[in-house]
């Protein structure tokens, strides 16, 4: 059975979300890079319309310990869900890292919660903000939140009807090259947002295609 047209993105939209996407990402990598003093690697993003409990999987197949994520929801001419996700064991590191190796054991363990939150959300907020500014459009974000779980946890999935339900799923690996750093960042899109971000990216490849011209 072929896919209804209006809930995918033909190629030439993949690409120019593939590009948005990138400049954000990069941009988000560049801030993590002034928290931690360390080159962040990227990896190409990845971009499926899939069921929610497809997306879970995905993350799910590549790691095999308990997940810490920082969530921020984002609202406007599209909506969503936005996931910085970290393997459990990153998540101290991480937090050494963007506090300049200066804290003991304890300490650091003390502010993991609250430097999480404030990490993810410079991250998430760069990368949804240059998206949003590049579709020539406007967001608001939650404040964030720290969740922990497998990957049915941090997409809610225990709900059948949601997990079954489609979605736009975005997901970039990253890696900090001298540290035991890596990780996802992450979004979910619903099919009413996915078709305004079609109409978006329209807008957007023809601004392009009239530059060039």
């Amino acid at each position: 059975m072929s896919a209804d047209p209006a809930v995918t993105l033909d190629e030439l939209e993949t690409d120019a979300l593939t590009e948005i996407v990138n400049i954000g990402v990069s941009r988000a990598a560049s801030n993590l890079r002034k928290m931690v003093g360390d080159q962040v690697l990227l990896s190409v993003p990845s971009i499926e319309v899939v069921s929610q409990r497809r997306a879970a999987r995905l993350i799910n197949e590549r790691e095999i310990t308990q997940l810490i994520a920082v969530r921020q929801d984002f609202a406007g001419p599209f909506s969503g869900r936005a996931l910085l996700i970290f393997p459990v064991e990153n998540s101290l590191e991480l937090v050494r890292a963007v506090t300049g190796d200066e804290l003991s054991p304890q300490e650091v363990q003390d502010i993991e919660h609250e430097a999480l939150a404030e990490t993810g959300n410079v991250i998430l907020n760069s990368c949804l903000a240059t998206m949003a500014n590049m579709l020539q459009r406007s967001l608001t974000m939650t404040i964030p939140e720290v969740l922990r779980g497998d990957g049915a946890a941090l997409f809610e999935t225990r709900d059948e009807t949601a997990a079954d339900g489609l979605v736009l799923f975005l997901y970039i690996d990253f890696a900090v090259r001298k540290r035991d750093i890596r990780g996802y960042i992450a979004m979910l899109m619903d099919l009413p947002s996915l078709q305004a971000l079609k109409a978006l990216l329209g807008e957007f490849i023809e601004r392009v295609v009239g530059d060039d011209g």
